[in-house]
């Protein structure tokens, strides 16, 4: 159905064509024709993706007065990036209509020249909660105009704890209005809005209740908990022309994720709560204009997320709230595309996967984590079809070809595509070809002493030496000449630390004692761990042959795993965007004058060249 067809005047249509509309969704025809026509009440339960914006936003304008410059429609939405969103297309629809005004009011703002739009008279007002309430009770807003009550996303505003605020707003508003009510999912606490909101509304569905969009692939790879983030990577390198939102519980673990894939050379960074307003935007940015690959947020952050063409959504953790993986899964497959969601999940998250079947109404494939093998040739064709589709600039090249063809003459084509694909080739092969297999072992335990993959360590180095667990691995893997992914699971304690390696490099880590490699003047000890991971670490894991450890002539006891010391090689991000790098002369040395922690990580530089393919090409 055409948007001609759906009833809306010449000024709508004129913006509606303009912005590429053809032909509308299911929602939009059984909400546009509707509204247009009649006063109701409205609950309309529709896939994030669907083009609910404009199923509620032309009907709409298409009823504003525009002689009257009070408030006349209220959308509610639940995050700021939203509300800037809804602003930014309601201006779109509206920018042939004569005298119309819409503005937008959230937090993170500047809340006078909010109050300035308002008193200038505009007759549509976008708001998340928390700053329209702030407003009320300034007394610069009078909501007792409004005709029209929007909630859009309502079951993820109720999500972020805005019940009471939603009920402040809507007893502001006059009983008569009409109230339109947009949601993915149909909470309890919704159907309460309904029924104390709304006078025998109208009821729209283009899906069932909760249900999962068709066109979207659900997967889950199940991987020990230490081998998550190796999981991620492995995904992230299994799809090349990957544009993704990676979901992390918490802050902390979002910003964790998000530096260590900066770090190994994937552009990504991280939308948390603990973000300002500028620093959100300045991502969202980047994210939109596909400056980034992925972006790794927390629930709350991604709330109300309008991006384009998401490939992948990928569960770090799945949620908490198993109804939240409709929402988290809603920023993919939109208006008709299709998506990829991801779950990578250990041995006891297998009941949630059967909990969101349930609720999605849709099956779960289990796949195996791609092996280095299935890695490089998905890279390398991605090269190739890269190679086939790049823009050849004949005008800008064609004065350096005698001498390339010249340099090139006595390689045949054959020779000359092997060479040319194995320059980028070869970086990747390298990194993968002794790749370990991530996948569960059929009966194996997730944990430290699961099977005999892996074994710990004690070693007699910790807080007081200045290391964290960023600046010990690092130390490890160097002394060690292993990659750094082959250390994991580290415990920090004060005088001493433990971590896990594969079993088959434990001969090498126990060199490191007949090397003789000293810290600051303390000899570097090590020892096969006889406790399990969990199972503490008292001052007896210290005693050796009677005695505890010690070095530079002191005795060092304790378990704390809190206190100052060095903070080197780790570089936290402050909000997000910078890395502070420590000069080598801040940082400890070790063994004969080999300054610690000093090698720059770059993308395209030294270790990140060497392990990632075709960084030129990434996003």
């Amino acid at each position: 159905m055409t948007f001609e067809e759906l009833g809306l005047n010449s000024d709508l249509l004129k913006a509606v064509s303009e912005l590429g509309f053809t032909s509308a969704t299911p929602i939009q025809q059984q909400t546009i024709p509707l509204l247009s026509s009649k006063k109701t009440d409205l609950v309309a339960l529709a896939q994030t993706g669907t083009g609910k914006t404009a199923a509620f936003g032309l009907p709409m304008l298409n009823m504003i007065d525009c002689d009257n410059r009070t408030v006349q429609s209220l959308i509610l939405a639940p995050t700021r990036e939203l509300c800037v969103q809804i602003t930014n297309d309601i201006k779109n629809y509206g920018k042939f209509i004569k005298g119309f005004g819409v503005t937008a009011i959230y937090g993170g703002a500047r809340i006078d020249g909010q109050i300035k739009d308002i008193k200038r008279g505009v007759q549509v007002v976008v708001a998340t909660p928390g700053r329209l309430i702030d407003m009320i009770e300034r007394r610069a807003i009078s909501l007792a105009t409004v005709k029209i009550v929007i909630l859009d996303e309502a079951d993820e505003m109720l999500n972020m704890g805005f019940k009471d605020d939603l009920d402040i707003i809507l007893k502001e508003t006059p009983k008569e209005k009409n109230t339109w009510l947009f949601s993915a999912t149909m909470p309890k606490e919704v159907e309460r809005i309904a029924r104390t909101y709304m006078t025998t509304p109208t009821e729209i569905s283009t899906g069932k209740k909760n249900e999962g969009a068709d066109n979207l692939e659900h997967i889950y790879y199940q991987v020990q908990s230490r081998d998550r983030y190796l999981a991620l990577k492995r995904v992230a390198d299994y799809y090349p022309e990957i544009f993704g939102i990676v979901f992390c519980r918490t802050k902390a673990e979002t910003q964790e994720v998000a530096d260590q894939l900066i770090k190994d050379g994937y552009s990504a960074d991280a939308l948390h709560g603990d973000l300002s307003q500028s620093q959100r935007d300045f991502v969202m940015k980047r994210f939109r204009s596909r400056s980034l690959q992925m972006l790794v947020a927390t629930d709350v952050a991604a709330r109300g997320l309008d991006v384009n063409d998401v490939t992948h959504v990928i569960n770090y953790n799945l949620p908490e709230d198993v109804e939240n993986y409709t929402h988290r899964t809603g920023r993919t497959a939109r208006a008709g595309k299709s998506g990829i969601a991801i779950a990578i999940i250990t041995p006891k998250d297998s009941g949630k996967i059967k909990d969101i079947e349930r609720i999605i109404k849709k099956k779960f494939e289990k796949k195996d984590v791609p092996n280095g093998v299935d890695v490089c040739e998905k890279q390398l064709f991605n090269l190739v079809h890269k190679l086939h589709d790049v823009e050849v600039k004949d005008t800008e090249i064609e004065s350096y070809l005698p001498a390339i063809y010249e340099e090139l003459k006595d390689l045949s084509k054959e020779e000359l595509i092997k060479r040319f694909i194995s320059e980028e080739f070869n970086r990747f092969h390298e990194y993968y070809q002794d790749a370990p297999d991530l996948n569960m072992v059929k009966g194996s335990v997730d944990g430290a002493f699961g099977n005999s993959r892996s074994t710990r360590f004690f070693i007699n180095m910790g807080i007081m030496d200045g290391f964290n667990r960023s600046s010990l691995k690092d130390f490890l893997a160097d002394t060690a000449k292993v990659q750094p992914r082959m250390i994991f699971n580290l415990d920090i304690k004060n005088s001493f630390s433990f971590f896990e390696t594969e079993s088959k490099l434990v001969d090498t880590f126990l060199a490191i004692n007949s090397a003789d490699v000293d810290f600051n003047n303390r000899k570097v000890s090590l020892e096969v761990s006889k406790r399990r991971m969990g199972e503490g670490g008292g001052s007896n894991e210290g005693k050796r042959s009677g005695s505890s450890y010690s070095g530079g002539g002191s005795s060092y006891k304790g378990g704390s795993s809190s206190g100052g010391g060095y903070r080197g090689g780790e570089g936290k991000r402050e909000g997000g965007f910078k890395r502070p790098r420590t000069s080598s002369s801040d940082k400890p040395t070790f063994n004969k004058e080999k300054s610690f922690g000093s090698k720059e990580r770059s993308f395209g530089k030294d270790e990140v060249a060497k392990k990632k393919s075709f960084g030129k090409s990434r996003f």
